[in-house]
Formats: structure tokens, C-alpha cells, sequence
């Protein structure tokens, strides 16, 4: 090939955007995910400033095993730091992931296979816990279940019942577990009840028509075809619970009952930065060997036919005089887990002194006072507090920020990828865009840390600028708008674009006029979804707010942790409002419902 022709040759390429489009995102990934991970690993060889006098002879910056002979071969200090935290966090995952298994399956099948009363209800307000911030559900069991001995003034349950709680049953692992497993059981209902809905009848009809018991088909047929969704249920629970640190931090700090999120936050604000980077370590491999492992196993059976063209008429169990009792007590768990937690947050918030709960103890302090010197440092009400309203416009502008650069780049790399699909550059810039999703928040939160904490070269440090929060969010929640916008594009038949370049109108506006306006319901999913997410998010954002740019949801865990839980649980439920409307939203203008096709209209 003679120069003139590579020339020609790289001009043909330039000019077809999708290729620059690919370059551009492909470098800045690069930088913005793979380097990150570099920079993390060497802090763990590092002496920071805080460890030069644990680190004998040695000045800032200087190289040292240190970190990783006190992590894991200095005996109890290990068994502290590192063992007991890794050990309780892997028990934590494994169960919740059980109960939420156990929880969902159940409602699946209940309401995918049964004659149940009230199927759409049952199924709208189910998902409700897995819309609501995780930690919602937490300061919930506190408000019910703690104890004078630790809470300082006993919940909703011991007033009412004169019961006190067991510290086992208000703090510690028991109610993280219970917590976490009724946040994700919802996920599991999505899964399991997707494919219980769509699975072909004919296989169960056919088991009937041999007069096999229910049992046994459940056993034999059922079972074995929902197994992979419950195989991948548990892993990605697994994942998301293993990363957890609110629920932990909320329930678990009374007792000093440490995870590995809750280590690593200590850590890294403490004055063993080295001990966290590791952690965070730790948990990356982990969460990435989770989630492929989790493909390897659904990639595993490339097909798993339950859906056919024959018939879809399932043979729904006859509950008899069950159904209505069973029905009744359905939806009276539903009221307890999905509305009863948001009344206590109202409750709680308007309460002056913790544990009386008369209507002579009822304040709007909390919400409209200018404050008082007895009350938390003569904090002002939510509504007339300035922190609050700065914490909120901080989470909304944020929030637009990253949904709008996530959303947007999400577009251009859909678009981009889809028209060199297969490709090795499509291929890597598509794993790129995806490599946040197997990064714990709490640990992708550390990386950038580490990474941004002092000028590298022309980069400078962005360590408590409202910046860096901006663009550790808008890579964390790329892989949502980057799906969306995949899928979107692959859907559109080659020929729309064609026509217009025939017609010689430029890519721009075949963007603008064209691509966009037939595809705008999943392209503003992309830009909602990642909003959503960044209002309610805690983990990502902890360690990198200072005081000029916290946002609402470190605000709450801020509050929580001094112990003014009357503003905890008002922010709590400003969150939640903000959150849920903005799911309704999402719900309205898209006329996608995370519960579709599950329910029904029963």
C-alpha cells in the first residue's frame, strides 16, 4: 500500500464521526478508568503524610511494604483492621442475597403463579423499597426497633408494646441483613418474575397431564428453568451488598459491628489512608470476579428456550380459600415495608423529645424553627437552614451535571459503537463505558480520590471540588446511559441514517432531526436514570465532599452521625419525595415501569 493511499485511505476515516466519536472516548476512558486503578495500586506502596511517624525513617512519598504487612501479617492488628471486617462482610452479602432470594422468589411466584387478589398493587408497591435510597429502610428499624441502652431513647416498638429490644435485634448484622435483604428482594422479583411470566406453559401443562404433584413440578420444571436468573440474582446481590456502606454505617457503627465500607471510610479519613487503598483494592477484584463470573454463567447455556409460539395460557394455582386471607396479609407487609417506614420518618422529625411520642411532644421545630440553644447547637429547622438548602442545590445541580454529561456521552458512544459493532475498537470502548458498573461505589470513590489528592502533571488536584464530584458521578453512571443508548441504536435499521446522508444532511443534524427524535423514550431514560441515581447516592460521595460541596444525602449522614435524628429522618424524607417524583417522571415520559409485565392487571 503506497502512502498516497493511506492518506486516502486515513481521510475516509476521519471523516466518519462514529470513529472519532470512538478515539476521543477510548483515550479519555482510558485515563479516566484504567490509570485510576494504577494510581490506587501505588498508594498502597506509598507513606502518605499522616503515616510518616508510624513508618519509621521515611519522609512523605517514599515506598513501603508497610501498608501490606500491617493489613495482613501483624496479628490482631490484621484480625481488626482487615479479617474481621472482610469475614463480616461476606457473611453479610451471602445472607442478605438468601433472604432477598427467598422474599422475591416468593412474591414472583405468588404473583406469576397463583390466582392472588390485587396482582397490579402488589407488584407496583413491592419494587417501592428498591426505588428509595438503601439506607431508607435503616433509619426505619431505628426508628422502630432501638434500645435506650444504646439509641439513648427507645423506638416506636418498645413505646407501644413496653418491650425493650435486644441489641442483637436493633443493631449489628441481623438487622443489616434484614435490611438488605428486603432493599434488594425486589431486584430478585424482577428477575425471577420476568421469566416465571414468560416461561412457555406447555412445560407444566405437560407434567399435569402426567399427574406429577405441584411439588414436583416446582422441583423439576420451575426450578431448574429460573436457576440461572436466581444464580445471577445472587452474585449481583452479592455484589451490590458486599459494597453497601450506608445500611452498615447506620446500623452497624452503635456496635461497632465493621464491614469492609465502613473500615475503609475510617481509614481513609483517618490517619491510615494506605489501609483503605488496599481495602479498596480488595473489593474492586472482588466485585469484578463477582460480575464475571456472573456472565461467564449466563453465557454459559446459549440457549435456554422457555419462551415459544405455542401456548401462553398458564396454569395459575387455585389458592381457595387461601386467597383471600394470603391476599390481605400480602398487602399488609407491603403497607409495613413500602409506606409504614415514610410515616415514621414524618413522625420522628416532627418528635422534640426522642421516645414520647403524645401529641403535646409534637414540634414543627425541626422543620420551620430558627433554632433553639437546647436543641442540637441551635440548628435551624431543614426549611430554614441554609446548610440544607446549599446540600440541596449542590444535589441538583450535580445531579443535572452528571445526567447530562453521562446521558449525552452515553448517546455518542451507543451511536458510535453500534456502527462499528464488532470492531476492536468498538469492543474496547464498550467495555470501558461498562467498567464502572463492576467497581464498588464506596471504592471507585477512593480511586479518584487517590488519583485527584495532588497535581499529576497538567491534571491538577481537584480534592473537595465540586468538579471532581462531577466527573467521578458522570463516569460511575455512564454504563447506564451507555446501555441505553446501545440498545437504542441497534434497534434503528442502518437505511434511516443512509437516506439522510444520500440526501447529504450532516451528521449533526442526522442526529438532531433523525436518530434522536425516533428513539427520544430510551435516549431520556439515559439522561433520567443517572439523575435518579446521583440524588440518592451516599457511598460514591463521601469521601470526596468538603464543607462547601456536600450534598444532601452526606448532609443526612452527617446529622445522623452527631445525633440529631430529628433532622435526619426530615432530610430523609425530602430525599425520598425528591427521588420518588423524579421516578414517576421517568415512569410518565418514557412509559417505562420497572414492574412491567410482571404483575398484570389482576
Amino acid at each position: 500500500m503506497n502512502a498516497k493511499t493511506r492518506i486516502n485511505n486515513l481521510k475516509s476515516y476521519v471523516k466518519k464521526p462514529y470513529n472519532i466519536i470512538l478515539l476521543v472516548l477510548l483515550v479519555v476512558l482510558a485515563y479516566l478508568t484504567l490509570l485510576p486503578l494504577v494510581t490506587i495500586f501505588m498508594d498502597t506502596f506509598t507513606v502518605h503524610a499522616s503515616e510518616v511517624r508510624m513508618v519509621k525513617g521515611s519522609v512523605k512519598g517514599d515506598l513501603t511494604l508497610y501498608h501490606w504487612k500491617k493489613m495482613f501479617a501483624s496479628g490482631v492488628t490484621s484480625q481488626k483492621t482487615f479479617y474481621e471486617p472482610f469475614a463480616n462482610t461476606m457473611l453479610v452479602a451471602f445472607l442478605s442475597c438468601l433472604l432477598a432470594i427467598i422474599i422475591g422468589g416468593f412474591f414472583a411466584w405468588v404473583v406469576t403463579r397463583t390466582n392472588i387478589k390485587y396482582k397490579g398493587f402488589i407488584s407496583t408497591v413491592f419494587v417501592f423499597p428498591y426505588i428509595m435510597p438503601s439506607w431508607t429502610l435503616a433509619m426505619a428499624w431505628l426508628n422502630f426497633f432501638r434500645n435506650s441502652r444504646i439509641g439513648g431513647a427507645p423506638g416506636i416498638f418498645t413505646v407501644l408494646t413496653g418491650i425493650p429490644t435486644p441489641d442483637w435485634f436493633a443493631y449489628g448484622m441481623f438487622p443489616i441483613i434484614m435490611v438488605q435483604g428486603m432493599h434488594y428482594a425486589p431486584f430478585a422479583y424482577i428477575l425471577i418474575g420476568g421469566i416465571l411470566r414468560n416461561m412457555d406453559a406447555n412445560l407444566e401443562e405437560a407434567a399435569q397431564l402426567l399427574h406429577a404433584s405441584r411439588f414436583r413440578i416446582m422441583t423439576k420444571i420451575t426450578l431448574p428453568i429460573v436457576r440461572p436468573a436466581l444464580l445471577s440474582t445472587f452474585l449481583l446481590v452479592f455484589s451490590s451488598t458486599m459494597s453497601a456502606f450506608a445500611v452498615p454505617a447506620f446500623l452497624g457503627t452503635p456496635v461497632r459491628f465493621n464491614v469492609l465500607t465502613t473500615q475503609m471510610y475510617r481509614t481513609l479519613n483517618g490517619m491510615n489512608p494506605g489501609y483503605g487503598y488496599i481495602m479498596a483494592l480488595v473489593m474492586i477484584i472482588i466485585g469484578v470476579s463477582i460480575l464475571m463470573l456472573n456472565q461467564w454463567v449466563t453465557g454459559r447455556r446459549k440457549a435456554y428456550t422457555t419462551i415459544t409460539g405455542k401456548s401462553s395460557n398458564i396454569s395459575l394455582v387455585n389458592l381457595r380459600r387461601m386467597r383471600n386471607p394470603l391476599s390481605v396479609l400480602l398487602i399488609i407487609i407491603l403497607l409495613l415495608v413500602a409506606i409504614l417506614p415514610l410515616v415514621s420518618f414524618a413522625v420522628e422529625s416532627f418528635i422534640l423529645a426522642p421516645g414520647d411520642y403524645s401529641l403535646s411532644n409534637f414540634t414543627t421545630e425541626f422543620w420551620i424553627g430558627e433554632g433553639r440553644p437546647d436543641i442540637a447547637n441551635s440548628e435551624p429547622g431543614i426549611l430554614r437552614n441554609k446548610s440544607i438548602y446549599l446540600g440541596l442545590w449542590n444535589s441538583l445541580r450535580l445531579s443535572v451535571l452528571v445526567s447530562l454529561i453521562a446521558g449525552t456521552v452515553g448517546i455518542l458512544a451507543g451511536y458510535s459503537i453500534a456502527k462499528r459493532r464488532g470492531s476492536h475498537l468498538a469492543t474496547a470502548v464498550n467495555n470501558l463505558t461498562f467498567f464502572p458498573y463492576l467497581m464498588p461505589s464506596m471504592a471507585f470513590g477512593a480511586i479518584y480520590l487517590s488519583m485527584f489528592a495532588v497535581r499529576r502533571g497538567f491534571i491538577p488536584a481537584l480534592y473537595g471540588s465540586f468538579a471532581l464530584l462531577v466527573i467521578v458521578g458522570a463516569v460511575k453512571y455512564l454504563p447506564f446511559a451507555s446501555r441505553s443508548g446501545i440498545n437504542a441504536m441497534l434497534q434503528l435499521s442502518g437505511e434511516i441514517e443512509e437516506a439522510g446522508t444520500i440526501l447529504g444532511i450532516s451528521w449533526w443534524k442526522r442526529m438532531i432531526r433523525i436518530i434522536i427524535p425516533i428513539q427520544k423514550t430510551t435516549f431520556i431514560s439515559g439522561y433520567l436514570l443517572p439523575f435518579i441515581s446521583c440524588m440518592r447516592e451516599l457511598s460514591l460521595f463521601i469521601l470526596l465532599v468538603s464543607p462547601s460541596t456536600r450534598i444532601l444525602t452526606t448532609l443526612l449522614f452527617q446529622y445522623n452521625e452527631k445525633g440529631w435524628n430529628q433532622y435526619a429522618n426530615a432530610i430523609n424524607l425530602l430525599i425520598v419525595v425528591i427521588v420518588v417524583g423524579f421516578n414517576l417522571l421517568v415512569n410518565k415520559v418514557t412509559g417505562a415501569s420497572i414492574d412491567k409485565g410482571i404483575g398484570g392487571n389482576a
